[in-house]
């Protein structure tokens, strides 16, 4: 039987079944769109911060990522119209100095130094990449089946699908977007605030005399013409797009885009011919947990927010990551359930306040003298080293931490930036792999396994340590002893579980399972 259903191939769901099958898990991805259907609904551009790029960085999937921005970013730059071509070519510049971070309220926070992480793609090129990298893993994703129902049951969860087809595994997982079925159908609480705003995405021609450029402080609103040729954005502060009844999920027309950016801008424009488009808002709502017994949560299933500052496909990778090796140890009968209960404890705090930073840049983007006043105090504020470093974090999602309360600063927090080096590893596929040589912490965990890092220099971690554990915890020794010395138990995440010289038989046991 399929281990875990994952409902959903987008980023979330392909990441998380990649993170499964890495655990030792089977999983089975269920997609009601087709490949074709997703490409077309990928509008604007996404990005990817540096906590994502550093959790990727552990699966060897930052460099095909940043190479397809690279490949993106020459076919744009060699497309027609010379404005949008210096628009490229400005956030081609940024994005290879190393300059870029990210935005708070459209105010732009940038790396002097050159140290930024950060890569831009369009959704179906990071599908594309992730889909890659499950095939390598044997991971069955299949497309056009749409789920239409999920029942759980006390051993096992049943997705039945469109056709009628009943399909069981032990676990479930809704990676199905903000209007998910299986939060619905399984009964978690969505509450929060309703939407504020209208926003827009299309692929278009305009017409007429009006001039549209792109502009965070227009009269009505905000509209941005994207990197890509023919999309143009709006975003209203209108109240909000209302409910079904009220034409909510009806397509976008070009009527309908003409009137928005003729509001926005004040510019006599109409728009002769429309492709595709989308409609969004800032619709703000958060899951009251990840999971109810066998059915769990990620990405917007468990969270929506406006997606004014990006951080939305971001924070659901994070999820992904986080729960795909619990859930794999729980799969595969290595770990109890209870280690399950730490996902909603982890990152529903991460969450909350991401909505509360995505309510704040929504409030700060309104139009208005007010709010034109209270952006130039901002900008002001965000240009002290101490605010800017805060901001910088809270948008890069480097502010994480897992256990604010524990009595070691590291414990909750992403491992060090350090080198080790590995014993002979026997479950190596290469005999490269096998080799005893110092090597990047992120390239150690690349197996899905956890690392006790010895940072004594070999004298504090007993040989032994790691008795029963060896098939979920990998040994290594820091290539430059630390001060102090002890040692880090880095999870699979990258996350430290515990460090010190007392207490690791506990911790392993609490975050990988008894000894085998």
């Amino acid at each position: 039987m399929t281990d875990v259903i994952i409902v959903g191939g987008g980023p979330v769901g392909l990441l998380l079944a990649c993170e499964l099958r890495l655990g030792g898990a089977r999983p089975l991805v269920l997609e009601a769109a087709t490949g074709a259907e997703r490409v077309t609904r990928s509008l604007g551009l996404r990005s990817l911060n540096a906590r994502t790029l550093h959790s990727l960085e552990l699966r060897g999937l930052v460099q095909p990522l940043a190479e397809a921005q690279w490949r993106m970013l020459d076919e744009l730059a060699a497309g027609p119209g010379p404005d949008r071509s210096d628009l490229v070519g400005m956030m081609t510049e940024l994005l290879r100095k190393g300059m870029m971070r990210g935005h708070f309220a459209g105010l732009p926070l940038l790396a002097q130094d050159g140290t930024a992480e950060y890569v831009m793609l369009k959704q179906h090129w990071i599908e594309a990449v992730l889909a890659a990298r499950a095939a390598e893993l044997g991971v069955p994703v299949s497309h056009g089946r749409a789920v239409v129902d999920v029942t759980a049951h006390a051993d096992r969860v049943v997705a039945t699908l469109a056709d009628g087809e009943r399909v069981e595994a032990a676990y479930l997982v809704g990676c199905d977007g903000g209007r998910s079925l299986v939060r619905k159908r399984s009964g978690f609480a969505f509450s929060g605030t309703p939407a504020t705003m209208t926003g827009r995405t299309a692929v278009a021609t305009l017409t007429g005399p009006g001039v549209v450029g792109s502009s965070l402080r227009s009269p009505g609103g905000l509209v941005n013409l994207s990197l890509v040729p023919g999309e143009i954005a709006t975003i209203e502060f209108d109240g909000g797009p209302g409910d079904a009844s009220s034409g909510r999920d009806a397509p976008v027309t070009a009527e309908e885009l003409a009137g928005s950016l003729r509001r926005v801008t004040g510019e006599d424009v109409g728009v002769a011919r429309l492709e595709a488009g989308i409609r969004y808002s800032d619709n703000t709502r958060h899951a009251d947990s990840y999971r109810k017994g066998r059915v769990l949560l990620a990405g917007d299933a468990a969270h929506v927010h406006s997606p004014i500052g990006g951080q939305g496909l971001n924070l659901g990778l994070q999820d992904a990551v986080n729960l795909g090796w619990k859930l794999a140890l729980v799969a595969r009968g290595a770990a109890p359930e209870s280690l399950l209960d730490t996902y909603t404890g982890e990152r529903h705090p991460v969450a909350a306040r991401v909505l509360r930073n995505t309510r704040a840049q929504v409030a700060a983007m309104r139009p208005g003298a007010q709010v034109d006043a209270l952006r130039e105090v901002l900008a002001e504020v965000m240009a002290l080293p101490d605010a800017e470093r805060h901001f910088t974090r809270m948008v890069e999602g480097t502010d994480v931490d897992y256990a604010p309360a524990a009595p070691d600063p590291r414990v909750g927090r992403f491992t060090p930036s350090l080198t080790a080096t590995p014993p002979p590893d026997a479950r190596a596929a290469t005999a490269e792999q096998a080799e005893q040589a110092a090597r990047p912490v992120a390239e150690l965990l690349r197996d899905g396994r956890g690392l006790l890092l010895d940072l004594s220099g070999g004298a504090d971690v007993p040989a032994d340590a790691l008795a029963g554990h060896r098939d979920r915890v990998r040994p290594a020794v820091a290539d430059t002893p630390q001060a102090g010395g002890g040692a880090l138990l880095v999870r699979p995440d990258g996350y430290v579980a515990w460090a010190g010289g007392s207490g690791l038989a506990e911790a392993l046991t609490a975050w990988f399972g008894p000894a085998a």
